[in-house]
C-alpha cells in the first residue's frame, strides 16, 4: 500500500471521530463503561467477522500476546482515563487538555526511524492545537486548581493515545486484524468495571439503540481498524494535524443536528485549522524531495 492511501484511509477515522458526540448525545443516558463495553464489543465482532470471512483466523494465533496487552491497555486505558477525567475536572478544560494527543503525535514521530520532524510540523501543530482550543472552550471556560487531579489523567489520556499511535509504527508488521482482539479485550474489561461500579442503563427507544450501534460501528468500531493501517503505513506526522478537524466537525454535526448554535469562533477555529494542516502538509512535502544524508 502507498504512503498517500493509507493517509487517505488514516484520514477516515477522523472524520468517524467527528460524529462520536453526537452519537454519544443520542445514545444518553447509558453510562460511560457501559456504552464503552457495547460499543468495543460492537467494533469488536465488525473486526472478527472481516477477519474470518476472509480467512485469515490464523493471523490472529500468530501475533504474540505483548502486542495484543499493548494494544488493549491502550483503547482501554485511553477511554477509562477520558470518561475519569471528564468526572473530575470540568469537561471543556479536560478535553482541550485530551486533545494535546495530535501534537504529541507530530513530536513524538520524530523519534521514529525514517520519519524527519520539521519546523513546520511543529508550528501548524499548535496552529491547529489553538482552533481546536477555540472550539472546546468556545464557552469562556477557565482552569481550576480544585480540578488539578482531573487535568493530570487527561494529560495521561493524551500521553496514552499519543504514544499509542506512534508505536504502533514501530508494529508496522503486525496485521490490523489484531485491532479486533483489542475491542473485544476492552469490551470485556470496560463490562467488568461497569458491573462493579455502575448502574445498568439500557437505551432509551430506537433513537437510543441506533446511536449506540452506529457508535460501535463507527467512531468506536471502524474508526480504530482505518486509524491502524494510517499510522503504521501513512504520513503520521499529517494525520496528526490534521485530527486537530475531529472538534471542528464535531462541533458542525453538533450544529447542523440542532444540538448547539453556531457562532463566529467555529470560522476561525476552521481557517486556523486549516492553515495549520497546509503548514504541516507542506512540510512534508518539502522534507520528502530532500535526499536522505548518507552514512557515509
Amino acid at each position: 500500500m502507498t504512503r498517500p492511501r493509507a493517509t487517505l484511509i488514516g484520514f477516515t477515522a477522523i472524520l468517524l471521530w467527528s460524529l462520536l458526540a453526537l452519537f454519544t448525545v443520542g445514545s444518553a443516558p447509558v453510562p460511560p463503561l457501559e456504552l464503552n463495553a457495547i460499543c468495543f464489543a460492537i467494533g469488536g465482532a465488525i473486526g472478527l467477522v472481516w477477519t474470518l470471512g476472509r480467512g485469515q483466523a490464523g493471523v490472529l494465533r500468530r501475533i504474540g500476546w505483548r502486542v495484543y496487552v499493548f494494544g488493549t491497555v491502550a483503547l482501554f486505558g485511553y477511554h477509562a482515563l477520558y470518561f475519569s477525567a471528564l468526572r473530575m475536572a470540568p469537561a471543556a478544560e479536560a478535553g482541550l487538555i485530551a486533545y494535546l494527543w495530535p501534537l504529541l503525535i507530530v513530536l513524538f514521530s520524530g523519534l521514529l526511524p525514517g520519519e524527519r520532524l520539521g519546523a513546520g510540523h511543529v508550528l501548524g501543530a499548535l496552529i491547529a492545537f489553538a482552533g481546536a482550543a477555540l472550539i472546546v472552550l468556545r464557552g469562556g471556560a477557565g482552569f481550576s486548581g480544585a480540578a488539578l487531579p482531573g487535568y493530570g489523567l487527561a494529560f495521561l489520556c493524551a500521553l496514552t493515545w499519543s504514544g499509542y499511535s506512534v508505536l504502533s509504527r514501530r508494529l508496522g508488521r503486525v496485521p490490523t486484524e489484531s485491532v479486533a482482539v483489542f475491542c473485544l479485550a476492552t469490551a470485556v474489561l470496560s463490562t467488568g468495571l461497569h458491573l462493579a461500579m455502575e448502574p445498568t442503563v439500557w437505551p432509551r427507544g430506537a433513537l437510543g439503540w441506533a446511536a449506540c450501534l452506529a457508535l460501535g460501528v463507527g467512531p468506536v468500531g471502524i474508526a480504530f481498524y482505518v486509524w491502524d493501517i494510517g499510522v503504521k503505513a501513512g504520513d503520521i506526522q499529517i494525520l496528526g494535524v490534521a485530527s486537530y478537524a475531529a472538534p471542528l466537525l464535531s462541533t458542525l454535526a453538533l450544529i447542523l443536528a440542532g444540538v448547539t448554535t453556531a457562532s463566529p469562533a467555529i470560522l476561525i477555529a476552521a481557517g486556523l485549522i486549516a492553515g495549520g494542516a497546509g503548514i504541516a502538509a507542506r512540510s512534508s512535502a518539502r522534507l520528502n524531495r530532500r535526499p536522505v544524508p548518507s552514512a557515509g
